[in-house]
């Protein structure tokens, strides 16, 4: 049976490298700039917890 945390999570980075000075995430990703010095580093499950902050981030800079 796989997991989730199985295969390895891709770095949701579109190549638009420009950190928003006020929210201090990126244009392109919506991570900040600690979680993209550091994703390398993370577990699966730490990528995915990123991955789905980036979902509540996104959502919100739309409304």
């Amino acid at each position: 049976m796989s997991n989730e945390t199985d295969q390895e999570v891709e770095s949701p980075c579109v190549g638009v490298c420009t950190l928003d000075e006020a929210t201090g995430f990126c244009l392109g990703c919506y991570r900040t700039a600690d979680e993209i010095k550091n994703w390398w580093d993370k577990t699966n499950a730490e990528k995915i917890a990123v991955l789905r902050a980036l979902d509540t981030r996104m959502n919100d800079s739309f409304d």
